[in-house]
């Protein structure tokens, strides 16, 4: 309907300029989050929160994995597991990047001293889960895009084929991050009696009014928490909410950290019947550990990188599994395969995710923006360094990617997917990790919030230049 109506105002004069199918996916999109804006809209109040909550949670549980299994499995082969290797490495040189932008941020705006890694963490990470994915279905339903037939099923396969490595960052780099500054601590700590109350007193709330059926509107956690990932703050450990890696690192004496448990090797947290730590395994080998050495494993070991088995880590792991061997391949994808009544069930339900994605983006925005310490100046350096400048070093790492022979020849929707890792808003995700740590939660909504708004103009505009410049590259 879109492209028809833009085509009349026109006068047929736009399907002659194929860069228009760059606004119109766009232009979908946001009229989806416009639709979930104002469903979720307090004043409105058509849908309660709890609704968004429940959809967030099919869309993590069932909708992105049956898209990811589906096109994944279908496109993945050993020969292209070969091939696909500089999509991972482009999601950590993405990473790296944004974490050098952020820190010039950092040092130029000069955020409030507890803030400093936060402005770095927010600049580096970019959304490689929900929105490319989205974006990428969108282009691939308008007509006139340059990615020729297997358009989506591809494009969601190099989506696909990066998630599992952005999900590792997210629970090594990012989780210690993320971790709340160890000098202004003290302050945490003092407040967290009063703050256990509060909660206490919530959750009993929420129980009542469940319980009676009550309107779920009144719940105080941001609907962002549960946006790409619900349920992430049940993963919390002993440690999560405190600056255990700079207590460990900053410790002199070796003996203070004998006295520290260690997860992963003791029983029962770490305590003997009578309440009193046991010492750990380390002290019972025959050559004492260096202290460097032994730092480095406690921290590793307060690592939860268990956690990132999350359903879409899973369907992708199976999808290549699968797809890398022609016998299972065969079962489950050939057109007389015995088990494709199953991927048929699949592909059902992955329709479902790019648009009940885009309507939780925009109950999460109907929120509203948080109050935020952060600053007017480091808000304003963290979105043009992410939205502005970032993905102009993305088209940079492109051309001396493809000039030195490292993507697949002639494949515009691979070129397209590595931009992508450059052009996105910083990733929702970021939301739960802060809520997970106890750590700028508040300035993490509040600056996903306005990231997101300015996205649709920047995104939009960078779209329309990848799609200039992929189309040149052919010509």
């Amino acid at each position: 309907m879109a492209e028809s109506l833009f085509s009349k105002l026109f006068q047929g004069r736009i399907r002659e300029d194929s860069c228009f199918s760059a606004i119109v996916p766009l232009l979908k999109l946001i009229s989806l989050t416009l639709m979930g804006v104002l469903l979720a809209h307090p004043k409105a109040k058509l849908v309660p929160r709890a609704t968004f909550k429940l959809l967030s949670k099919l869309v993590f549980g069932l909708f992105l994995p049956c898209l990811i299994f589906n096109n994944l499995g279908q496109s993945i082969t050993l020969k292209n597991f070969t091939l696909w290797w500089f999509i991972p490495l482009n999601v950590i040189l993405s990473v790296a990047i944004g974490s050098i932008l952020g820190y010039l941020v950092a040092l130029i705006c000069r955020p409030p001293p507890q803030y400093f890694r936060f402005t770095i963490i927010m600049t580096a990470l970019g959304n490689m889960g929900n929105l490319p994915l989205a974006i990428i279905s969108s282009i691939c339903h308008t007509k006139n895009h340059p990615f020729g037939e297997d358009c989506e099923e591809k494009g969601i396969a190099y989506a696909s084929f990066s998630q599992w490595v952005a999900v590792s960052l997210v629970y090594t780099f990012v989780y210690h991050m993320m971790e709340p500054p160890l000098e202004y601590y003290e302050v945490v700590e003092e407040s967290s009696i009063v703050e256990d109350e509060i909660q206490e007193e919530e959750d009993q709330q929420r129980d009542y009014d469940m319980i009676l059926g009550n309107d779920s509107d009144q719940l105080s956690m941001p609907l962002l928490h549960d946006a790409e990932w619900p349920g992430m703050e049940d993963k919390e450990i002993d440690y999560s909410k405190t600056p255990f890696v700079a207590r460990v690192f900053n410790s002199l004496l070796f003996d203070s950290l004998r006295s520290m448990p260690e997860l992963g090797t003791l029983e029962d947290n770490g305590q003997d019947h009578n309440g009193n730590y046991n010492h750990p395994k380390s002290t019972t080998r025959c050559f004492p550990e260096p202290i460097v050495v032994r730092k480095i494993r406690i921290v590793a070991e307060q690592t939860p990188i268990k956690h990132i088995l999350s359903p879409a880590t899973i369907a992708s792991f199976l999808a290549i599994t699968i797809g890398m061997v022609p016998q299972l391949k065969s079962i489950f994808f050939d057109d007389d395969a015995p088990l494709s009544f199953m991927t048929d069930s699949f592909q059902f339900m992955a329709r479902a995710m790019m648009p009940f994605a885009m309507l939780i983006l925009g109950g999460m925005l109907a929120e509203g923006p948080e109050e935020s310490r952060l600053g007017i100046r480091t808000t304003v350096g963290i979105i043009v360094a992410r939205l502005l400048v970032l993905p102009l070093i993305g088209i940079g790492v492109l051309v001396l990617a493809d000039k030195f022979g490292l993507l697949i020849e002639g494949d515009q929707m691979f070129r397209f997917v590595i931009l992508l890792h450059y052009v996105t808003p910083s990733a929702i995700l970021l939301g739960a990790i802060a809520s997970l740590r106890g750590y700028a939660v508040q300035e993490t909504s509040a600056l996903l919030f306005w990231q997101h708004v300015i996205a649709v103009v920047s995104t939009s505009m960078y779209i329309f230049v990848f799609f200039k410049f992929l189309m040149s590259s052919i010509a």
